[in-house]
């Protein structure tokens, strides 16, 4: 594949990859006549990703001295290479510990006809969450239990932030992913029989009482104050995860990952006994 030496600063795409990095699109839905929409990721695991999961590629960033790893990503022979000292491309990068390969890509376009079978729907609903680890961790947990989905709502940290997609581990560019605003987001939701639980952390019915074995929307909210208060009055119920323990609320990432949990475990009994795949990481 052709590589193209880059020795400035000001090159056109050094500065797209900055750009995007620093400020993350949050919405990947575009219009056919406008330009494509562009994330940058860092890193050879997260790019090795990007590629199993067919994203098109706008250009690779690669350090000097590393020029193997790109050879070894299988990125199609047409994209554009350019190869940069490391420090042009640590100025570029936003990590403490930038690594030599990052990439502008293309974000899934993805529609509510991705979220499949509203019959058996299982969607997470992000209402205000800030953290990018949380948000990242939460795609994880969700493609890991068999999510259909996510839908991010207004205040909500991008899904393409730098430490949502490693936290993700790759599930942003699998995981359908809708940037939507309220109106759209319960309107959809009401059309296909999908029932709206707000998460709460008390006051609900405990997780292991509800029928999650039906299509249902988990709504998540923001780490300090929950779900919005709007929001959750304009949901079908409440839903809460029992703790024995004297702790008054749990991480947003994991109180979702317990969810999602308990939702592929009554959705297994349903059919096959859950097969539990790994472990922690």
């Amino acid at each position: 594949m052709p590589i193209r030496i880059v020795q400035s600063k000001q090159n056109s795409r050094l500065k797209q990859l900055r750009r995007a990095l620093v400020q993350p699109p949050r919405q990947s839905r575009r219009n056919s006549a406008e330009e494509p929409i562009l994330v940058g990721i860092e890193g050879p695991n997260l790019v090795a990703e990007a590629v199993r999961a067919s994203l098109h590629f706008a250009c690779v960033f690669v350090a000097q001295g590393y020029e193997r790893i790109v050879e070894e990503l299988a990125i199609a022979p047409e994209t554009e290479i350019l190869l940069v000292t490391k420090d042009l491309l640590d100025s570029a990068l936003t990590t403490e510990a930038p690594q030599p390969v990052a990439a502008l890509v293309e974000p899934p376009d993805w529609t509510w006809k991705h979220l499949g079978n509203h019959r058996t729907a299982l969607v997470v609903v992000l209402a205000g969450l800030q953290d990018p680890g949380n948000l990242g961790a939460i795609l994880r947990s969700a493609e890991a239990f068999g999510a259909s989905g996510v839908v991010s709502l207004p205040g909500t940290v991008s899904a393409w932030n730098p430490k949502a997609v490693r936290a993700s581990a790759g599930s942003v560019f699998r995981l359908p992913l809708l940037a939507v605003d309220v109106d759209e987001c319960f309107l959809e939701m009401r059309e296909t029989g999908i029932r709206i639980l707000a998460t709460t952390t008390s006051g609900a019915e405990p997780a292991d009482l509800v029928n999650l074995a039906a299509p249902v929307a988990l709504v998540i909210g923001n780490e300090g104050n929950g779900v919005p208060l709007d929001i959750a009055a304009r949901a079908d119920g409440a839903i809460t995860i029992p703790c024995p323990g004297p702790v008054e609320s749990l991480n947003a990432a994991v109180a979702a990952s317990v969810l999602l949990y308990e939702a592929a475990r009554q959705r297994s009994a349903h059919s096959a006994p859950l097969t539990l795949r790994g472990g922690a990481a």
